[in-house]
């Protein structure tokens, strides 16, 4: 989608090594491309708009649009050049489109621009980067091009070729009165999911009827009464050329996101829309609709891309696909048989992919890949056992391929390159003839395939990339991630003159001919500049008589400006012109002259290979810009004689050598110098210069002076060149007495001594006062002991050595907390500490190898103790670690059992074997224990607390709220609406939770059981309860009643509560058994005038058959002798204080949609479950159908002032902590949706 928005440009990077680097070919001097052979162009992506250029392409490809656009002429538009005058009238919009559709069909280039016509609408180079809906765009274009061309002979364009009627009937199966409605529409929108496909689709909405019976009746206004219909549609007026929206988006109101359908959605080549029509009596041909555009969504509901599949109605392109395709598609098996046969045979393939290169010459690694690409085999694989490394291949074929001087990249030589690429008539395709005026190849190649079906080639256009495809593509976007999304038809009598047929200038303006005619112009003149400029080369001449060398190379022996020429030549001269050039530059050359092709490396410039034949082009010799070249008289440079190509290239080597660390043991410590040899210097040479007698080299090529990377030369190597062991400028050797060779492992090959790499830790003194505290560094290798480190860090801070055995060393946390001791007999490798860790110097001993650190806390009454620290023996059993826990915490008893901290910070999982070790239940040093008051339950036992529920309002009020209520109602019924009585008194809605105490109970114990126990305890309620019926048992969840425990009988163990369940046993006034289909809900009367309640009362209500809103409004009216229709309900959410109405209003359904499950009250987004809490408001009473309270108001004003508070906090850390960046997290953000619109002015 984004086009070309990414590419980079990389022609600032120079070769040269001395600063002067070729020139720099800004991307933007380069002219646009040329049209490829489709002769057709594509639009520029500015970064979003693919859907914008997709439906650009399909106006245009509609001609009758097209032309009328173009018949407007400026005497009603106006002129571009007028836009700047105030009083001026011009209408921007249609004028940009009359001059990109006229570069679509003239301008030779491979894609036009949409920046004059986006900068019309008034889109900002952000909206250009937002992707928006094609389909929302279409409507919003013609609307706006509808008020553009207000007041000109073009204001019913969008009207006279979209515009049509649908007209919606309602018949009453009484009286048979019809009504009638016509709709408008410029485009038609189709449902997708649950239809096969476009002919279904309009069946189901212009053929099917829907009817209006049983409790869903129409009110007819003939017979003024509720009655039985039916209601269809059909389509009055059919437009010339038929839009069709599919409905691929669509919404998931379970997951609550957006989804796209991809199913299967077929749609015909010709449609007949005569069922679907309310006159049907005119001929067939006035009802056959063709397709002409498809345009095509890639990608899911919230981003993707766009193109487009179009018919060339006026065959303006040349279609023609590739003859491979159809011949593989033909004869499959001989094709494999002859691909088999080429690929046997190296040398063709090799030829074959550089004659298809535009470069002269490519780098040899990157034919090796693009071999890989064309066989589907590497090389190495498939050729090295039989012919060798692939470089050594094309040396050894030097009548065929060519090498650059410095061997790096190679071509073909003159004869075997293959001719340019020539159209289908045999003419070069960036010849332009110009004809009537226009620069243009109107010519066009014969259509290879159905030439006599004119007008039925289909073409890609995606942004700038246009490409023919067949008519059988189209089925491929029925279905599927990439699938059709707009389809767009004309009718079939809609024909074409002659003369349009194969002519872009049909029907253009005069004026936008010649403009076109001046800009193809203008683009030959500039690519003929580029194409010199692109071949002009920068050459730099390194004059040999200021130059000497030494150690290895040549080196400038005077200033840089003295040393080498610049020199602009076109690579398309011969040798012979170069020298003629370089003679008139220099003012004096005594004998003769020799130019050879140098590289500067890092040991100095070397020379490669003297450039031969004056007869050849520089091209052949393969200078690139900025090639050095150096001139000499070929035999010496300053009377040194210089050996030359890469044989002789020369190599710059680290050589280093270990020298004794300052502590006495070996380090990462180096003396370093640098050495130039020949890359074709035997190693053994190399060794007798470097290393003494007896002595080691070891190689590394990696930069990086661990270990792992160092590699032994061993005696074999001794006979390799530098070159071939694989020594390049920059690589390291090591240098290794005869003393040193005990810290290498000849056998394998590798180093050893460097294990004990050298590394320095922080160590804090915490066993002072605060303002005494100080770190120290202190160096150590990775098996440095513990205690060694502390003896260090002791005499570092100056303390006294007493302290040693009084203290231990404990790593400090990012957070600043004390970690778990290092034991002192633990490397620094076995502690698992990193470069540059800070550690603490704290009082206490430090455990040993067989000992346990912990961290314990204290848990009694749900309160946690401040953290404590404790060490144990790994084999001391649980119970023997928590009496230690006891007693260094000053408790006692046997009450008492331990646990572990979960992740949330809380008692988490028991130690319920006491007899364990610590060891066998995997007890780690600095894990944190919590000691827990209460003995463990025995196995297959339950503890679980037991609290008491109590409502802060009396059982009489609910009675006195219920009697006023129907009192109000007889007396509504009597038309005597003066309330009864005196107010009566508020609820409050909290409950209160009274805690009784913990009981045990067994896992098969019943309910039943549990709530007979929870009679016995203390906190009991004061008045007689007889039996355990007259008891509710909750779950408690957030300190608030959750589940509803049903089934006295059944046992707990199937209740699944967990090992922290809390029950809260609830009073009631009489025996309750509720089935498994029952619901329980507290409802409460609002009080008339006032935002209050009146008390709740408990209403049972059976969900067994339906558990809708109908069923719920009819149970709670019955339960208040209220009218259905005369009350109002919504549940309370407490946690958030906020009520949601449970709205009566049905929709009307159709007769094929009746059967259809309506949505439960237990589903989204009620949620409706035991103990919910529901208001009510009785219509008759109160008309307010606010719910709120009060208290209501203060429980948001509380949240809101938590909410802020806290935002405030995460503010606070945030900027204090690292801010980690949203490419590292890898999380990509969803830009927010945005309305798209268009700007038009005012023309009325």
């Amino acid at each position: 989608m984004f086009g070309d928005l990414f590419e980079e440009d990389f022609s600032f990077i120079s070769n040269n090594h001395y600063g002067k680097g070729k020139k720099s070919k800004p991307k933007d001097s380069e002219p646009p491309a040329p049209r490829d052979f489709t002769n057709l162009s594509g639009i520029k992506n500015q970064g979003g708009t693919c859907y914008l250029n997709s439906l650009l392409q399909t106006l245009l490809f509609t001609p009758e649009f097209r032309e009328a656009l173009f018949s407007l002429g400026p005497e009603e538009l106006g002129t571009l050049d007028d836009v700047s005058k105030p009083d001026a009238k011009v209408r921007i919009i249609p004028l940009q489109l009359q001059r990109l559709f006229a570069q679509l069909l003239l301008l030779d280039q491979q894609a036009a621009s949409t920046t004059d016509l986006t900068e019309s609408f008034g889109w900002s180079s952000n909206e250009e980067m937002r992707q928006h809906d094609v389909q929302e765009l279409n409507r919003i274009l013609f609307s706006a091009l509808e008020t553009s061309l207000v007041g000109t002979s073009g204001h019913d364009l969008i009207n006279r070729l979209y515009h049509g009627t649908v007209v919606n009937q309602i018949v009453c199966k009484e009286c048979k009165n019809i009504s009638e409605r016509q709709e408008d529409f410029l485009d038609l929108t189709v449902a997708v999911k649950g239809v096969a496909g476009l002919e279904e689709a309009l069946w189901n909405m212009y053929v099917e009827e829907e009817y209006f019976e049983n409790e869903n009746l129409y009110r007819c206004g003939a017979c003024d009464k509720l009655v039985e219909a039916s209601k269809s549609a059909k389509l009055h007026k059919l437009p010339p050329f038929l839009t069709i929206s599919l409905l691929r988006f669509n919404f998931d109101f379970e997951k609550c996101e957006r989804y796209k359908e991809t199913s299967c959605y077929t749609f015909p080549m010709q449609i007949n829309l005569r069922p679907f029509c309310e006159q049907t009596e005119m001929d067939d041909s006035e009802y056959m609709y063709e397709l002409f555009s498809v345009i095509i969504h890639k990608g899911g509901c919230y981003g993707g891309h766009y193109h487009v599949y179009i018919r060339d109605v006026d065959e303006l392109g040349n279609w023609q696909l590739q003859e491979d395709e159809d011949r593989l598609t033909e004869d499959k098996p001989s094709r494999e048989n002859e691909n088999a046969k080429e690929t046997e045979n190296p040398l063709a393939v090799l030829k074959g992919i550089l004659s298809e290169e535009e470069c002269k010459q490519i780098p040899v690694d990157q034919l090796g890949q693009k071999f890989l690409e064309k066989i589907k085999v590497s090389w190495n694989k498939k050729y090295r056992k039989q012919y060798g490394a692939l470089r050594k291949y094309l040396q050894n074929h030097p009548q065929i391929f060519q090498f650059s001087p410095d061997e790096n990249k190679v071509g073909l030589k003159e004869k075997y390159k293959l001719p340019f690429k020539l159209d289908f008539q045999g003419q070069d395709f960036r010849s332009h003839p110009q004809e009537n005026g226009i620069l243009w190849n109107s010519e066009k190649a014969p259509l290879r395939l159905g030439e006599s079906s004119a007008g039925c080639h289909w073409f890609d256009l995606n942004d700038s990339k246009v490409q023919p495809i067949k008519e059988e593509d189209i089925e491929k976007q029925f279905q599927g991630k990439e699938s059709a999304y707009m389809l767009f038809y004309r009718k079939s009598q809609l024909k074409r003159p002659p003369e349009a047929r194969g002519n872009p200038r049909y029907q253009i303006p005069e004026h936008l001919l010649n403009e076109m005619n001046a800009a193809n112009m203008e683009l030959q003149k500039k690519r003929a500049e580029y194409d010199s400029a692109n071949n002009s080369i920068d050459l730099h001449l390194h004059l040999g008589t200021c130059y000497k060398f030494h150690n290895g190379a040549l080196h400038p022996s005077l200033s840089w400006k003295e040393s080498v020429l610049d020199l602009t030549i076109d690579r398309r001269k011969t040798l012979g012109d170069l020298r003629q050039s370089i003679f008139q530059m220099m003012k004096s050359w005594e004998g003769d002259m020799v130019l050879s092709s140098a590289k500067p490396l890092p040991a100095g410039l070397h020379l490669y290979q003297a450039l031969d034949g004056d007869e050849l082009t520089l091209d052949c010799f393969g200078l690139a810009d900025g090639a050095d070249i150096f001139v000499w008289n070929g035999k010496e440079v300053g009377g040194v004689k210089v050996m030359a190509g890469p044989d002789h290239q020369p190599v710059l080597l680290n050589v280093l050598r270990l020298v004794e660390h300052n502590e006495g043991g070996k380090g990462q410590h180096f003396t370093e110098s640098q050495h130039v040899f020949p890359c074709s210097t035997k190693l053994g040479d190399l060794c007798r210069a470097l290393a003494p007698a007896g002595g080691i080299i070891l190689k590394n090529d990696s930069g990086h002076k661990e270990a792992k990377n160092w590699e032994v030369l061993l005696e074999e190597h001794m006979k390799e060149t530098v070159k071939t062991v694989g020594l390049t400028d920059g690589c390291s050797v090591l240098i290794l007495d005869s003393h040193d060779q005990s810290l290498v492992n000849i056998s394998s090959g590798n180093l050893t001594a460097f294990t004990y790499d050298i590394s320095w830790l922080q160590v804090k003194n915490f066993c002072g006062r605060d303002d005494e505290e100080k770190h120290v560094k202190i160096t150590a290798t990775i098996e440095t002991v513990m205690s060694d480190i502390k003896m260090k860090a002791i005499q570092e801070l100056q303390l006294q050595e007493e302290l040693a055995s009084e203290s231990c060393l404990r790593p400090v946390g990012r957070n600043g907390k004390l970690l778990s001791p290092v034991p002192e007999d633990y490397t620094v490798k076995e502690a698992e500490l990193k470069t540059g860790s800070l550690l603490g110097l704290c009082h206490g001993k430090a455990p040993t190898s067989t000992q346990l650190f912990l961290y314990f806390l204290i848990e009694r009454e749900h309160c946690m103790s401040p953290e404590m620290e404790i060490v144990v023996e790994e084999t001391a059993s649980v119970k023997e670690c928590l009496n230690l826990m006891l007693e260094k915490s000053g408790l006692s008893g046997d009450s008492w059992h331990l646990r572990r901290m979960d992740w949330c910070f809380e008692a988490g999982e028991a130690l319920s074997q006491e007899n364990a070790t610590l060891k066998e239940l995997n007890v780690c040093r600095g894990d944190t224990l919590v000691v827990t008051e209460g003995k463990l339950p025995p196995k297959g036992f339950l503890k679980i607390p037991i609290w008491w529920l109590k409502f802060s309002s009396q059982t009489k009020r609910e009675e006195k709220a219920r009697d006023q209520v129907n009192g109000m109602t007889c007396k509504m019924d009597a038309l005597q609406v003066s309330p009864a009585g005196d107010s009566p008194e508020r609820i409050q809605a909290d409950l209160d939770l009274c805690y009784a105490g913990i009981t045990e109970i067994a896992g098969e114990s019943s309910l039943e059981d549990l709530k007979m126990q929870a009679l016995t305890l203390a906190q009991c309620p004061e008045h007689v309860i007889p039996l355990p019926t007259f008891l509710r048992a909750w779950t408690v969840e957030n300190r608030r009643p959750g589940r509803l425990l049903r089934h006295n009988k059944q046992q707990l163990s199937e209740y699944k509560l967990g090992a922290r369940v809390e029950i809260c046993i609830e009073p009631l006034q009489k025996e309750e058994n509720l089935g498994p289909h029952e619901l329980l809900l507290r409802v409460q009367m609002g009080i008339p005038g006032e935002r209050d309640y009146y008390n709740s009362v408990d209403l049972v209500w059976n969900i067994s058959k339906e558990c809708t809103t109908w069923a719920l409004r009819q149970r709670v009216a019955s339960h208040y002798c209220l009218p259905v229709d005369k009350i109002e309900i919504a549940k309370y959410f407490p946690e958030k204080f906020e009520w949601l109405p449970i709205s009566g209003w049905t929709q009307q359904i159709s007769k094929r949609k009746r059967k259809k499950k309506q949505e439960s009250l237990q589903s989204a987004p009620y949620h409706l479950k035991d103990g919910d809490v529901i208001g009510v408001k009785n219509l008759l009473l109160d008309d307010s159908k606010d719910f709120s309270t009060v208290r209501d108001d203060v429980g948001k004003q509380k949240q809101r002032q938590l909410a802020l508070e806290k935002k405030k906090s995460q503010q606070a850390e945030r900027s204090q902590a690292h801010v980690v960046s949203e490419e590292k997290l890898n999380v990509k953000q969803r830009k927010p949706e945005v309305a798209l619109s268009i700007n038009v002015g005012v023309f009325r």
